[in-house]
């Protein structure tokens, strides 16, 4: 197995989904067939954003393109992609982070491999670029972001040095990355009443929604995600609420939740709130996923928070 970085552009002729599909030609088979089971960085270069690396995913398996001679499909594992919380430039203080795109003097190298859509990455580059997006102590971090409370908290837990993959496969850090990244696309607005509530000392009280579940093969990706004050939040993951086909109409399952209670917490417009950057929007499919299998089909199993 081997690590790589999977250059990813949003506007290229090939139709990468990070989160889920990474589309490439026949020249790089051999690299991205070593790194099945093993992890990748993405990476947006400069010419198409400003983001560098943004993310990190799991290879699961590499399959052809149907349809389409020579070019191949990097099936990533459900449940591995997370975004960096800070996303990292190639190059800190004029060198890059990579060796394979270095000088002997530190300097960065023209042309080859640096305009390489997939490239090796030695693990201790691979570990330098994560820690620099996603730091050890990231729980922390969000511990002491609002008030003298919380900071309180987060002075008596000391930061455990894990191993870089195991960080990524633990279940509450993730939780924390995914959240702070959410509600920093929405402004820290739920995204169905428009509203920035913050407490006392300071702190959203929005939410981070899955639109698609972990356990139901979602994705910590932005697109699988939205901002919700808690109230609409249960209600989304019980199936009271959803988002229509246009991808911005909020649909009500009016049989259960009462007028009035409607225009208390929704926007007036009855449509979603979208990220200011479009690439953060939610993706179609897993608001189509989850009005086929949530909208409209649980049963509430406590108290309604209006009751």
């Amino acid at each position: 197995m081997v690590k790589l970085v999977l250059l990813h552009k949003a506007d290229s002729i090939y139709e990468d989904e990070p989160d889920v599909v990474y589309d490439f030609p026949r020249p790089y088979l051999k690299a991205v067939k070593e790194a099945v089971g093993d992890w990748v960085i993405y990476y947006e270069p400069v010419k198409a954003g400003p983001r560098g690396y943004f993310a990190v995913a799991k290879v699961a398996k590499v399959i052809p393109k149907p349809g389409v001679e020579g070019r191949f499909l990097a099936l990533i594992e459900p449940g591995s992609y997370l975004p960096l919380d800070n996303e990292v430039p190639r190059l800190i203080a004029g060198s890059p982070l990579e060796a394979a795109l270095t000088e002997p003097d530190g300097s960065s190298k023209k042309g080859g491999a640096v305009q390489s859509a997939v490239r090796r990455l030695p693990e201790v580059d691979f570990a330098r670029i994560v820690n620099l997006g996603l730091p050890q102590d990231l729980e922390q971090i969000e511990a002491r972001r609002y008030g003298p409370q919380m900071a309180e908290l987060a002075q008596g837990a000391e930061v455990f040095e894990r191993p870089v993959v195991e960080r990524l496969t633990r279940r509450p850090y993730r939780e924390v990355a995914f959240r702070r990244k959410v509600r920093e696309a929405y402004g820290y607005r739920c995204a169905m009443s428009g509203l920035m509530l913050r407490n006392g000392g300071g702190r959203p009280e929005v939410q981070a929604a899955h639109i698609r579940p972990v356990e139901s093969r979602g994705s910590d990706s932005v697109r699988n995600g939205l901002a919700l004050s808690g109230t609409l939040h249960w209600m989304f993951d019980r199936g009271l609420i959803s988002v229509a086909d246009d991808c911005e109409t909020i649909l009500v399952s009016r049989n259960k939740v009462p007028g009035d209670v409607v225009e208390r917490l929704l926007a007036p417009d009855g449509r979603l709130l979208k990220p200011d950057d479009p690439r953060n929007a939610p993706h179609p499919e897993n608001l189509r996923w989850h009005r086929e299998n949530i909208f409209g089909q649980s049963v509430m199993d406590d108290p309604a928070p209006w009751q």
